[in-house]
This record gives structure tokens, C-alpha cells and sequence, in this order.
């Protein structure tokens, strides 16, 4: 996975985070599909489409319909946008299309009724995903515009994070006016929106668990801390109250995997951050524990025994146990198991918290690989983007996508991430944002190699010092 340079149809000067240009428009269908997927609740369905039915899922479907439409009238070309995660995407399909025949063949058992409802489900899925991906790469040429969707991303997100604090202080779900106020949708179930650990309650926002918030949470607070630093539009302070509120989020969980995705994806980004950036964060964490020590009484000790409980944790120990029955599915049908989305659990026991071991048992080995492919590529060629970017702004946004790449596959390793809503569609903006950060530093490459092959023959070289927020504006 080589930065090579590639033709751009716009100039470095672009790039710039200054202030909305008309290269910058990003479609407002694709930003209200960024919203949708925290505003509204995934288990409000249409009756008739049953799980398949959810308003974001369905945004998302219409998302890939306007592209494939746009590439039919030739109003974009498809290999423009190339990147490394759109390869991963790809790998899975093949893998997910290798299961489907071999279930629907009987080469892998029988293919009753149910199974093949659910592996029409996991295409659907992918279907879904593939729209947001194709649509979020073409439309984040620049980094104005990768401003705009984040904006869109990070909305959703403090919703969500404001429900979770309703529900964490007042013990009220509003969730359910909200699916009160939707008619025709029905509750198709599956979500817990409360649950206990140790002293306090654990909550969920609008996800459907509160693992998938953590987890979620932490995989945009690098992107947040990012438009908090270049964003100009709005008060700095609304944007760092977002900031909180994810991390407060993240706690309020009591999550092993929001923990894991915070230290994870703090780790990748931290690097990128300008430099006086990086020192506020040293001064922030120790201040960011005491608050919220003094502001939820047995938050730091509840969690901290959740860490340190070892095997005695039930849920340790439940995962643990799920190994040789893995492995004796596995070695029945090792090449493309048992069909896409065929794992179906009788009890909470049989779970498989861990998002690559249900590929493996779902499409195979085949599948495995464009799984890990799929979760793999777009934070690992986001960080190789924001090794060679030397454009600050562009260099920390590439870090943040890198780390919610990275947040994203680490974490997949403690919960099935593909099998809960909000994440299945919100990683796939992610993927998008990565292949917009590779497209981009490949632009910025090819200026420095030759700043007339973009700026026009008669133009003078770029100062790109002109292109960066003022120092005093990367303080909070």
C-alpha cells in the first residue's frame, strides 16, 4: 500500500480548513445518513421489511442508489476514488458471496427458511455499507469537507452521549417517546438500554448496548478533538463540550472495551497532534479522572474492579468457555462455514463476543480474511497517510481516522461489532474518511514533487503556511 501520486482534479489550496469553499459541499443526504444513524432508534422497523427496516439502514441503501446512479449517467468516475479500504470492502464481499453460494448450495448443510433470511440480512448490510463508503470517499476530497461530515458525525454522537446521561442520572429512557413519535415503525427488540455493574448502572444511549456505545464513543473522540482544534465554524466551547460528553460516555459504560478503545486510539493519534495540542492532553487526562471521581461517586472504583476482576468475571470466563465450541464448528466447515449471519445463539451463554471468531464461523476462513481485510486496512492506510502528510491539519485529521480505524479492529476482538447496528454503519463512514485521507495526502505528495502539476503551469508555487490555522488556535 504505496502513497503514489495521482491526478487531482483540484489544487493543494483546497485543503485548507479556513472556511467552507464550493469544492468543500458535501451532499446533505449523506450528512443526515451521519446523524440518522444515532438519532434514530435501530430497533424501530418496518413491519413488512422486518430487521431490515430501519430508517438508517434504509438511508444508507439510498445512498448507494444515487452512486450507482451517478456512475451510470458518468457524473463520477468510480476509479478516482481508490483506496485501501475500498479493497478491504471488496475482499469481504467475495468472501460473503463464497459462503452465500455455498449455503444456498448445500454444500455447507441445509438451507432452511431462517438462514437464508439471514444471510439475505448480512448482504443488505453490505449493501449498506458499501453506499456510505463509496459516497463518503467521493465526497471528501478536502479537508473543508471532511469538516462538514464530521460535524454531521459528531452531532449524532453528542445525542447519543445526551441520552446516555439522561439515562445514567435519571434512570429515563427518552428513547422511548422518540419511538412513540414514529408511526408505522414497530419495536423489533434487541436493544438493553440498562444493565448492571457493581454499584452503578451501565446505559447505552441510542445504541443498542452499552459496549457498542463505548466502543463507538472512542472511536470518534480523536475526530472530535480534531474539529475542537481546526474547526472555525461555531464556539470552541460547544465543540470541546462534545469532547466531554464522549468521554463521559466512554466511563459511563463501564466498559472493558471503551477503555481499551480510548487508551487504543489516544495511543495512534496523540503522535499527530500539533505540538502544544500534545501537551494540554498530558495536563487534561489527570484533570479528566479527578472530574469524574468528584462527579459520579464509584465510577473510578466500579471500574476499576470490572479491570482487574480477571476470570472471576462471568463475562471473561463465558468467552473463554466459547473456544473448543468454536473450534469444532470451525472444523466442520473450515472454508466458508455456515452461511453470512447464521450464527444464532439459543442463550446469552453461547454469545460470541468477538467479531472475527463469528466471521470465522459464519463465512469461513474465506470470509476471515476479508474481515480482517475490512477491519484492518483503513486505520493501518490512514496512519501510513499521516506518517507522510507534513500539512498539520491534515496530519492530525489522518491520525484521528487512523486511530477510529484501529479502535474499531482492536475492539472487534472483545464483541461482535458487525452485529449491532450503530456500529455496523458508522464504521463504514470511517472507511469512507480514510479513503478521503488517502486521496488527499496523495495530492499533497504530488505538489511536492512538482506544485505546478496542481496549481496550473502559470501559477507560483503554493506556500502552504497559509494553509494552517494559527498556532493560538490549536489551544482549547
Amino acid at each position: 500500500m504505496n502513497l503514489q501520486p495521482a491526478p487531482a482534479p483540484a489544487g493543494l489550496d483546497d485543503l485548507n480548513v479556513s472556511g467552507l469553499s464550493p469544492r468543500a459541499h458535501v451532499p446533505l443526504l449523506i450528512k443526515f445518513a451521519a446523524f440518522a444513524i444515532f438519532f434514530f432508534p435501530s430497533n424501530m422497523v418496518l413491519k413488512p421489511l422486518g430487521a431490515v427496516g430501519t430508517l438508517p439502514l434504509m438511508i444508507a441503501l439510498l445512498l448507494l442508489a444515487v452512486w450507482l446512479c451517478s456512475v451510470l449517467f458518468g457524473l463520477t468516475n468510480p476509479l478516482d476514488t481508490r483506496h485501501p479500504g475500498r479493497m478491504g470492502l471488496v475482499l469481504l464481499w467475495v468472501g460473503t458471496c463464497a459462503s452465500y453460494a455455498a449455503m444456498y448450495s448445500g454444500y455447507t448443510g441445509g438451507s432452511e427458511s431462517p438462514a437464508r433470511a439471514a444471510a439475505d440480512r448480512w448482504l443488505i448490510l453490505l449493501l449498506a455499507s458499501a453506499g456510505i463508503i463509496l459516497v463518503t470517499a467521493e465526497a471528501v476530497r478536502t479537508l473543508n469537507a471532511a469538516m462538514a461530515l464530521t460535524r454531521a458525525l459528531l452531532a449524532g454522537a453528542a445525542f447519543c452521549c445526551l441520552v446516555a446521561a439522561v439515562q445514567f442520572f435519571f434512570r429515563v429512557d427518552p428513547m422511548q417517546f422518540l419511538q412513540m413519535a414514529m408511526p408505522g415503525f414497530t419495536n423489533n427488540g434487541g436493544n438493553t438500554t440498562f444493565q448492571i455493574r457493581g454499584s452503578l448502572m451501565r446505559v447505552s444511549g441510542s445504541t443498542f448496548h452499552s459496549i457498542e456505545m463505548a466502543v463507538v464513543c472512542a472511536m470518534l473522540l480523536p475526530l472530535s478533538i480534531w474539529r475542537s482544534l481546526y474547526d472555525q465554524k461555531g464556539r470552541k466551547w460547544v465543540h470541546w463540550t462534545i469532547t466531554a460528553l464522549l468521554v463521559f460516555a466512554i466511563a459511563s459504560t463501564v466498559s472493558r472495551s471503551g477503555i481499551l478503545g480510548l487508551l487504543a486510539g489516544m495511543a495512534v493519534f496523540l503522535p499527530f497532534l500539533p505540538r502544544v495540542a500534545r501537551r494540554w492532553a498530558f495536563v487534561a487526562a489527570p484533570v479528566i479522572v479527578a472530574v469524574l471521581f468528584l462527579g459520579v461517586p464509584g465510577l473510578v472504583g466500579t471500574l476499576g474492579a470490572s479491570l482487574t476482576a480477571g476470570e472471576s468475571d462471568p463475562s471473561i470466563t463465558t468467552r473463554t468457555n466459547n473456544y473448543p465450541r468454536v473450534a469444532a464448528m470451525v472444523d466442520e466447515h473450515p472454508f466458508f462455514g455456515v452461511g453470512p449471519g447464521n450464527y444464532m445463539p439459543t442463550n446469552a451463554i453461547h454469545i460470541l463476543d468477538n467479531q472475527y471468531l463469528n466471521a470465522t464461523v459464519t463465512i469461513g476462513l474465506v470470509g476471515l480474511v476479508g474481515m480482517i481485510a475490512y477491519l484492518t486496512f483503513p486505520g493501518i492506510s490512514a496512519l501510513l497517510a499521516a506518517r507522510a502528510s507534513r500539512l498539520p491539519a491534515l496530519r492530525c485529521f489522518a491520525g484521528a481516522v487512523a486511530a477510529a480505524g484501529i479502535v474499531a479492529a482492536i475492539c472487534s476482538l472483545t464483541f461482535d461489532s458487525m452485529s449491532f447496528p450503530v456500529f455496523a454503519l458508522a464504521y463504514p463512514f470511517i472507511v469512507g474518511l480514510s479513503g478521503g485521507t488517502w486521496n488527499m495526502v496523495r495530492r499533497e505528495l504530488e505538489h511536492q514533487k512538482d506544485p505546478a502539476a496542481t496549481e496550473g503551469r502559470t501559477r507560483p508555487p503554493l506556500n502552504t503556511k497559509k494553509l494552517l490555522p494559527k498556532e493560538r488556535s490549536w489551544t482549547p
